[in-house]
């Protein structure tokens, strides 16, 4: 973000066309669809992000399908999700994914001490044997492209291997992410901007 606005825009949903209506219904299915594509003065607004996505419906659609696997089929549990999107919103200093999962994460049953803690990483004193583990996987990946042995095996030992795969899909997922809405200019949405979270350490030079 900068004093400029973002680089790429959010799309102006009167501006959808069939291709954006498209992509929404693929990757939410009707009946959420419905509720984002709805106008008029009751209409709730539309994500910056999912706006922003609709400049290139044909990328929006597949991906926001798998993405929902994640969010709404997971294999893993939420908790676990937002505990590693959250560590990597927090090394990729995305401000828009860090607002939106220190929210996604209360909800999911993260406490605000562990919120705080995401800073430490693995290291930080309040996580289960099995929260530290996904973290140090989440800093591996993103340091070395690949979890490391011995954190391999402990997982193994409490994830199956549908949950083995979604870890590094989450953390690759969610990177990917950060790296576009860094990139993007993806600003705040109004409603985020009240949300209380740790801020983000400053960006390298």
């Amino acid at each position: 973000m900068s004093d400029a606005g973002p680089r790429i825009p959010p799309l102006p949903r009167d501006q959808w066309g069939d291709e954006a209506v498209g992509a929404v219904r693929a990757g939410f299915g009707d009946a959420a669809a419905e509720r984002l594509l709805a106008t008029g003065p009751d209409a709730s607004r539309a994500p910056n992000v999912l706006a922003t996505l609709m400049r290139h419906p044909a990328l929006a659609g597949p991906f926001l399908a798998y993405n929902s696997v994640l969010l709404n089929t997971p294999a893993v549990e939420p908790r676990l999700r937002e505990l590693m999107v959250l560590r990597g919103a927090w090394r990729t200093r995305s401000t828009y994914e860090w607002a939106q999962h220190v929210r996604m994460a209360r909800s999911c049953g993260i406490s605000a001490e562990e919120i705080d803690a995401i800073a430490d990483g693995a290291r930080a004193g309040v996580w289960s044997p099995l929260d530290a583990d996904v973290l140090a996987a989440t800093d591996q990946l993103l340091d070395h492209y690949r979890i490391d042995d011995d954190t391999w095996l402990r997982l193994a030992e409490r994830l199956d291997e549908r949950q083995l795969m979604e870890v590094a899909f989450i953390v690759g997922t969610y990177t990917c992410l950060a790296m576009a809405f860094n990139s993007f200019g993806l600003e705040i949405d109004p409603e985020l901007r009240e949300t209380t979270a740790p801020p983000l350490p400053e960006p390298d030079a």
